[in-house]
């Protein structure tokens, strides 16, 4: 099925469809586009990378522009919400693409920026407002957004959404929708809180999941067994064999990110870290930065390995295995999205075996082991003792 195919999708949206590079649907596209687009509540189980944005945003922008705003209602139509405050200005940015030229107006609020930018925007009469929920309720309560009549709802990574406390934001957010609405409920997982909150909000929902433990198919994806006080010398050797290179690495901790940065700082790789100590603005900067290409690597922890969509990662690199073995398949959905191609290489200190063998069984797959003997090894990577000492003086267990 082609987007030209979908005889619901007005001209004008399937133009800027065409425009945005995408010419067939992803699986999840095709799933729910149509049953969105017949006005049908919605509960997809679907990681990020599928094309879920555009899931929702494609029929929504399109069925916004055939329904005529109700004659005196000056709130916003649609309301999405975001976990983060850099999802909240992702999704925006892609709803903003998809509307282009149609009259369907999108505004983004979060917190972390004044106030005041935001609520002349809602004043023009706002039909989509993405947005996370301490701002959203903070602009509601003043009376600058109006949801009462609000026609569709989209609730966008919900576990993540609760996982960082916003049950009860979301409840009280539909107590100020009308019940007649159209609900559109995504989440990376499922289980039973996840269940009940979404079997709250929708009413005979199309239920549609994709595969929750795989990583894209067009992903390469491989293990280095690196011992720990040598992971630097692998991602410098990485960064200099690949200089065109756009590389997400994804660390432990907060220190941990600071840390890697100023290795590479020290032997002249540009570099940006991302980690949820930063204020909004730093945050908004290093992902510039990155997608800019003014820096070769975003050295990240797992704040920015959920849903974050940065065009063009060529690699991510796994410094630290994570814990969870689901967070490697959000890490390692930054590359490969859509229908690039992706390459993760996860650096494995041989106390990080039964973390890797987690991950492998949370697949139902293995993952290659790339073997490299010492000769290879010294070809490229200074193994001296003043150089090892210096790197060594870097690294600590965060």
């Amino acid at each position: 099925m082609r987007f030209e195919d979908l005889r619901l999708l007005l001209p004008e949206v399937r133009d800027n469809v065409r425009a945005m590079g995408f010419n067939r649907p992803t699986d999840i596209q095709f799933k729910v586009i149509p049953h969105v687009l017949e006005g049908d509540d919605i509960l997809a189980i679907a990681q990020t990378g599928t094309g879920k944005t555009a899931a929702f945003a494609i029929p929504v922008v399109s069925n916004l522009m055939r329904r005529p705003r109700r004659w005196g209602y000056e709130g916003v139509r649609c309301v999405v919400m975001e976990p983060t405050h850099e999802l909240a200005a992702q999704v925006a940015g892609v709803i903003k693409d998809v509307a282009k030229g149609t009259g369907v107006s999108v505004v983004a609020v979060y917190g972390g920026v004044e106030q005041d930018n935001q609520i002349a925007l809602l004043k023009g009469k706002a039909d989509i407002v993405v947005a996370t929920p301490g701002r959203l309720f903070d602009l509601a309560a003043q009376g600058h957004l109006v949801t009462s009549q609000a026609e569709v709802l989209v609730v966008d990574e919900a576990d993540h959404m609760l996982a960082l406390g916003f049950y009860e934001d979301i409840r009280q957010l539909v107590r100020r929708l009308p019940r007649r609405r159209q609900t559109l409920f995504f989440s990376a997982t499922i289980d039973e809180k996840i269940k009940d909150l979404a079997y709250s909000l929708v009413y005979r929902a199309v239920r549609i999941e994709m595969s929750q433990n795989k990583v894209a198919k067009n992903v390469t994806h491989q293990v280095l067994p690196v011992p720990m006080d040598q992971k630097r010398f692998f991602l410098e050797r990485i960064a200099r064999e690949n200089p065109e290179g756009h590389i997400m690495v994804f660390v432990r901790t907060k220190v941990r990110a600071e840390r890697v940065k100023a290795a590479m700082d020290r032997v002249g790789l540009t570099s940006v870290f991302l980690h949820g100590g930063m204020s909004q603005r730093e945050r908004q900067t290093a992902l510039d930065d990155f997608r800019a290409s003014r820096v070769q690597m975003l050295i990240s922890t797992d704040v920015a390995a959920r849903g974050i969509d940065i065009p063009g990662v060529d690699y991510v690199v796994n410094y630290d295995v994570p814990e969870e073995p689901e967070n490697y398949v959000h890490r390692v959905g930054r590359t490969g999205r859509g229908m690039a191609k992706g390459y993760a290489l996860t650096f494995s200190d041989e106390g990080e075996r039964p973390l890797i063998d987690a991950i492998q069984a949370y697949m139902q797959e293995n993952i290659p082991v790339l073997q490299m003997d010492r000769q290879d090894r010294e070809a490229t990577v200074d193994f001296s003792d003043d150089a090892a000492n210096d790197w060594r003086s870097l690294i600590a267990d965060d």
